[in-house]
């Protein structure tokens, strides 16, 4: 075969095959779907080869597909390393940076390092995804994700990002007029509690510890909720006890509008971390993130 693709078009394919979709790829890649299957349609024909098996739902590759995308990522990642190499001579990191978080991480980032990084580095751009699954970073794309330490894969190389966090069960003080504050756990039981749903859509079990001592209770509640702030909403309005995570409840517990109940079975936990693979060449535009996070972490500290 005297046909050689070029090197957008092996990206294209890699990309979609990446996602399995046609549609995201044709988003990351800033086409439209119809131009992209047109360039894989005429790849194929070239190649004399079917890559993919595509529906009107799904897309998967083939096992020519398969074989191509199996030798063709380290071709890709070996360009991407040679690219980066290039880029230390200049005097500024530049390119996208995408890192994959969740909202309440982002608000954090937004209050200083995202403002400091793109200050000092102005050729770089960044995409910051909040989602509250646990994404694979890798097989998605990003460059890093930032998460509490506890939910990281151990394979991942973790820079801390803030000190400790803590989980906090919260009620307005109204909510108890009529009833016994809880002193241990199991007098969840007899309360209303704000449920929280996971993205999986099973609830999330509430997790206690004191004295070695761990606990995980499906709490009873009549109201689940997919987001800590409406959590924090419902329990002002006096809709029951809430279980969130203490920055997003701060400013309603310094005001009173919220009070915290079972402190001594809510210690501390590791806090965030920004995490990458170790395996990879580390992007100097992640190096330089890194390093304003670290500053902004010192100068919090």
């Amino acid at each position: 075969m005297n046909y050689t693709p070029s090197l957008n078009d092996l990206k294209a394919f890699a990309c979609i095959a990446g996602w399995q979709s046609f549609r995201k790829a044709a988003d990351e890649l800033g086409l439209a779907p119809s131009t992209l299957s047109h360039v894989i349609r005429t790849l194929e024909e070239n190649m004399g080869v079917r890559l993919f098996h595509r529906t009107t739902r799904s897309v998967a590759l083939t096992e020519a597909g398969e074989k191509l995308l199996s030798r063709l990522q380290p071709v890709l990642r070996d360009l991407d390393f040679a690219l980066e190499e290039v880029n230390h001579f200049r005097d500024r990191p530049s390119g996208m940076l995408r890192i994959n978080t969740s909202d309440i991480a982002v608000a954090m980032l937004l209050d200083a390092v995202v403002p400091d990084f793109l200050a000092q580095y102005p050729d770089m751009s960044l995409d910051l995804v909040t989602d509250g699954r646990l994404v694979d970073i890798v097989a998605e794309g990003f460059d890093a994700g930032i998460r509490l330490g506890e939910a990281i894969p151990q394979d991942m190389i973790a820079v801390r990002f803030g000190g400790e966090t803590r989980f906090v069960a919260i009620a307005a003080p109204s909510y108890f007029n009529n009833r016994s504050v809880p002193h241990i756990p199991d007098d969840l039981k007899f309360h209303r509690c704000i449920r929280y749903r996971l993205p999986s859509g099973k609830p999330y079990h509430w997790e206690f510890a004191r004295h070695g001592q761990e606990l995980h209770i499906d709490v009873p509640g009549s109201l689940t909720l997919d987001h800590p702030v409406l959590m924090v909403k419902a329990a002002m309005a006096g809709l029951g006890i809430a279980y969130v995570p203490q920055t997003v409840a701060q400013d309603a517990l310094a005001n009173g509008s919220l009070i915290t109940v079972l402190d001594d079975w809510c210690p501390p936990i590791a806090g965030l971390y920004l995490y990458y693979p170790g395996h990879r060449h580390v992007p100097s535009g992640l190096r330089a993130f890194i390093d304003v996070m670290k500053a902004s972490t010192r100068g919090n500290s």
